[in-house]
């Protein structure tokens, strides 16, 4: 089993930037597929971006492509989302998430474990 602990989140203006954080329990992350995915008030939990076991392939959501870029550190246990430009919609919960699936995934339900996520707003 993974625990999942995201951080980083916080009040920021359009045009900023945010690293959000995610540290993963136990001695296996690197055999995870991890995503980050996020949920704005009122609307369905959406894919932002995912990241191979090895951190070789990456995959983003086109409203977030050439803005955010996802990252891990294997030795650390921890995925990344860094996240420039920021604009108002990108305000939402932001989840990472850890899936035993080979390959990445866009799709929730591939998804195994969780985290509790961590608020990311941004003001005009």
């Amino acid at each position: 089993q993974v625990q999942l602990v995201e951080s980083g989140g916080g009040l920021v203006q359009a045009g900023d930037s945010l690293r959000l954080s995610c540290a993963a329990s136990g001695r296996t992350f690197s055999r995870y597929v991890m995503g980050w995915f996020r949920q704005a008030p009122g609307k369905a939990r959406e894919f932002v971006a995912t990241i191979s076991r090895s951190g070789g392939g990456t995959y983003y959501a086109d409203s977030v492509k050439g803005r955010f870029t996802i990252s891990r550190d294997n030795a650390k246990n921890t995925v990344y989302l860094q996240m420039n430009s920021l604009r108002p919609e990108d305000t939402a919960v932001y989840y990472c998430a850890a899936s035993q699936v080979l390959v990445v995934s866009t799709t929730p339900t591939n998804y195994d474990y969780w985290g509790q996520g961590t608020q990311v707003t941004v003001s005009a």
